[in-house]
Formats: structure tokens, C-alpha cells, sequence
């Protein structure tokens, strides 16, 4: 599969104007390292917007859920360095979310992606998660130039955990519901499977309920755990 690990901690914000080369080269050159030397963490991926919403959307692929509450990664958390005590205050319209993989399907890691956020109707989760996990992901990667599709649920424990780096922000991260996510070879790949097995219509039909919101990233920056 072409997630590593059973969890994702999922981030999709945007900087101050003007603060963008700070913000990527802190986060290529310290931050991605630093967590990525955190027993349990394996790879991260970052993505650029390709057209409106947030301009950045990235997630950290580890071992499970518990490694995003171990007490290596809330030390980490709870003793910024001084450059990311700068690079935290850049940080605008900040999305963080803990996730649980429910269903990752496909091989390849494409170069540009969908990101959806979607919730179910009460009384209706069941229902919507199986749709999505045996009709609606299958059909989507079965969409020409589709290489993976994947559905990742939040655990609030894991995403709300307090430290003193989330103090660093103007503003408290928001938690997206379910993320939806369709890799591919281009941006009309993925605009078919995200109109089609995965259109607002079909979703809704399904189970989902509220604001569906999609945002179209090309990949930008990965980087592995070391052996």
C-alpha cells in the first residue's frame, strides 16, 4: 500500500505573507528531521495548493495512533527551538488532525493529490464508511492515471493533546472530520475520480452531511525515516 504505518497526523494551513521561505526551509531542514526521529514516525509528505484553499496541506504517515501521544514526541512537542518558536507564528487558517487509517488502496504515491473533509450524518457513519471503503474508494482508483486512494478517520485524544508549541499559534487548530484523499499522475486524474465515484451528490446520497470541502495539492517535498 502506498501509506505507510495504520495513522496520519494530517496538517493543511497557510503562512503570513512574506514568511513562506522561512516557514520551508525550517520546515525541510529542522522540522521534518526532528519528527522524523521520533520512534514510530516513517515519512512525511508536503503539498502545495494548486489552486484556492489552504496553501499548504501534509501529513506524517507512523506506526499507529499511540506514537502521536508517546512521550518522545510530547517531549519533542513541549521544547520548541528558537527557530520554531519564529516559524509557529507564521501559521494562519491551521487545520491538525490526528487520524486512524481506515482503508488505504493502490500502490503508487502520485504526484498530485485530492484532499476531501467530510463528515457523516448521524446515525449514518456505518453506512457511509462502508460505501466509501467497498464502492466509492474502488471506483475511484479504478479511474484512469489514479494510483491510491485512502480514508483516514480522527481520534480526538490523539489530535487535542496540549503542549507548548500549540501555544506558538495566533490561532487554536481546527479538526477536519473524515479525510478523503486520491493520489494520481495529473490534476485531471484526480478532478475525474473526485467528480465522479466521489462527487458531492454521490457522497451525500451516501450518508455524508455538512460542508464538503476539496483541495488539489501537487506534491512538493517527501522525506523518510532513516534506516
Amino acid at each position: 500500500m502506498s501509506l505507510l504505518g495504520r495513522a496520519i497526523l494530517a496538517f493543511s494551513h497557510d503562512v503570513t505573507p512574506g514568511s513562506e521561505p522561512d516557514w520551508t526551509e525550517w520546515h525541510d531542514r529542522e522540522h521534518i528531521p526532528e519528527r522524523l526521529s521520533v520512534p514510530g514516525f516513517l515519512r512525511l509528505r508536503r503539498y502545495v495548493a494548486l489552486g484556492s484553499g489552504p496553501r499548504f496541506f501534509y501529513f506524517y504517515e507512523t506506526e499507529s495512533l499511540a506514537v502521536l501521544q508517546s512521550p518522545p514526541y510530547l517531549e519533542r512537542l513541549g521544547n520548541p527551538t528558537p527557530w520554531t518558536k519564529r516559524c509557529m507564528t507564521y501559521v494562519v487558517n491551521n487545520r491538525r488532525t490526528a487520524c486512524e487509517i481506515t482503508a488505504t488502496l493502490g500502490d503508487g504515491l502520485g504526484g498530485v493529490l485530492v484532499a476531501l473533509d467530510l463528515g457523516p450524518a448521524p446515525g449514518r457513519a456505518e453506512g457511509l464508511r462502508r460505501w466509501l471503503v467497498e464502492t466509492a474508494l474502488p471506483a475511484a482508483l479504478a479511474t484512469p492515471g489514479v494510483v491510491s486512494v485512502h480514508l483516514a478517520e480522527p481520534d480526538s485524544a490523539a489530535t487535542t493533546v496540549r503542549t507548548d508549541e500549540k501555544k506558538l499559534l495566533q490561532t487554536p487548530d481546527a479538526m477536519a472530520r473524515w479525510v478523503v484523499m486520491v493520489e494520481g499522475v495529473d490534476s485531471d486524474a484526480v478532478g475525474s475520480a473526485g467528480s465522479g465515484a466521489l462527487g458531492d451528490g454521490a457522497l451525500r446520497g451516501a450518508g455524508a452531511t455538512g460542508e464538503i470541502q476539496r483541495g488539489s495539492y501537487r506534491l512538493s517535498f517527501v522525506m523518510t525515516r532513516a534506516a
